[in-house]
């Protein structure tokens, strides 16, 4: 009989030990460290195994270095999912032989996203796995999506050999896994979910993705904190991770690149929820602002990058008496201590008195922004509430603010004009050295340049 060994895992990170141990020497997490069965005493080892059957008994040459300059690179063709926001954050599409990872809360949309990808991919065969729900309920979403797809087929399992036993007979172009938390296999005895499992899984998929050269995509659960569910070692091993993110009681989801072995991981794909699926957003611009026709105190447009994309955000911005000793500063959508900063130059470099008022910042549409082209338009929201004074709507800014005040570049700036000019924007606060180089005569909007926060705060206020 042989002998079943156990290791130690951390479930935090994913590190290994061979006895237990209090405090993870790797990410320093206390009491994670989880015994697990490793291996599994089998009559026939060989059949665990993506495609093991088909080496034993053959050879195989052994890998050896090659100069840089001998190596053929031929660029492959990507597959286009249909889906222009999917493939704009993909980088142009599905990379061949690919392992994608795409995680977000649960009921955010995850699996409806998927099955509607599988769904428009009308020329190629599909295989759904699932692991979590049944094949009713699968096909009651489909009807309610109103996509027929004869070249989809659902299987609902959660052996990995069983279902690279079906991979086998149906030979598809594209497999989708829902979700990779559910997967186990019988190489290692835990349970699913567990480290050993889903770090087992992931290299079977893994291997047989590039094999075959099948792009996989998986779906993965997150934890309390946002991040990926499991062993850190899994976002790791896959080619592209994705998050899919957004308030689920509200219309629009976010799906922004996390990592992307083969593009940008500046991208973000905006969709709509709606009762037959996901709608892809062409133009986020339009949605972000609010179609309001008085003029209100607090708001100002700033045009932001999100990879390629130029957008024009609402920020939004409520200035109150503190009521306690202690005044808050509270923001969502903007980074807390970027808005600290921004606060602090506006007292020490403009006179304004915030110390004995609650500042409340809030980006519209539920976006997290970090592009500090933002910082003039929170700049100039906080001291329009402060003073009750509102923004012209044709009015929208552009640049970085420094610590002394002055108003710095931002890159790309041809582009946030464009798009303020398409929405029927009249007017934009630029830096000064922005306009330097760059035509603005061919620009149907009139440019503000400046050198200093003042100057702006002055044409803005009076």
């Amino acid at each position: 009989m042989a002998k079943v060994k156990t290791l130690f895992f951390c479930q935090n990170c994913g590190a290994q030990s061979a006895k237990w141990i209090g405090r993870c020497p790797s990410c320093g997490e206390w009491n994670t460290y989880v015994e697990e069965v490793i291996e599994k005493a089998d009559a026939n080892p060989a059949a665990n195994a993506w495609k093991a059957s088909t080496s034993v008994g053959s050879t195989t040459k052994a890998a050896k270095p090659k100069p840089l300059g001998d190596i053929i690179y031929e660029e492959e063709s990507r597959l286009n999912t249909h889906d222009a926001e999917l493939n704009r954050v993909l980088g142009g599409g599905l990379v061949p032989g690919s392992l994608v990872l795409i995680g977000g809360e649960p009921g955010i949309g995850k699996s409806t996203l998927m099955l509607q990808i599988a769904m428009q991919l009308r020329n190629l065969r599909i295989l759904y796995v699932s692991g979590e729900e049944s094949e009713q309920q699968i096909k009651m979403r489909a009807e309610r999506l109103g996509q027929q797809h004869p070249g989809l087929y659902i299987l609902t399992e959660t052996n990995t050999q069983n279902i690279f036993r079906q991979i086998d007979q149906l030979q598809p172009n594209v497999v989708v896994v829902d979700s990779i938390q559910t997967l186990h296999s019988t190489i290692v005895e835990a349970g699913p979910g567990s480290v050993s499992q889903v770090r087992e899984c992931t290299t079977e998929l893994l291997k047989y993705a590039k094999d075959t050269g099948v792009p996989v995509l998986l779906i993965g659960h997150i934890t309390k904190d946002g991040s990926i569910a499991g062993p850190k070692i899994l976002e790791h091993m896959v080619d592209t991770v994705l998050q899919f993110e957004g308030d689920r009681h509200l219309t629009y989801r976010i799906l922004r690149t996390i990592k992307n072995r083969f593009g940008s991981t500046a991208e973000l794909g905006i969709y709509e929820m709606q009762g037959a699926g996901l709608r892809q957003v062409s133009n986020p611009s339009e949605i972000l602002l609010s179609q309001r026709t008085e003029q209100l105190s607090g708001i100002a447009i700033g045009a932001t990058l999100e990879g390629n994309r130029p957008l024009l955000v609402e920020v939004q911005a409520l200035v109150t008496p503190a009521t306690y000793g202690t005044p808050q500063r509270s923001s969502t959508g903007f980074d807390s201590k970027r808005l600290q900063m921004l606060l602090a130059v506006l007292e020490k470099r403009s006179g304004l008195r915030l110390g004995q008022h609650d500042v409340f910042l809030n980006i519209a549409g539920g976006l997290r922004l970090e592009d500090p082209a933002l910082d003039l338009a929170v700049c100039a929201a906080v001291v329009s509430s402060l003073n009750d004074v509102p923004i012209r709507n044709e009015i929208c800014l552009a640049a970085e603010v420094g610590l002394s005040g002055e108003i710095r570049a931002v890159s790309r700036l041809d582009q946030r004009l464009s798009e303020s000019e398409k929405l029927g924007f009249a007017e934009m606060y630029i830096s000064q050295f922005n306009a330097k180089g760059l035509d603005l005569a061919r620009y149907g909007i009139r440019v503000h340049p400046a050198g200093r926060l003042d100057e702006v705060l002055t044409g803005l206020f009076g």
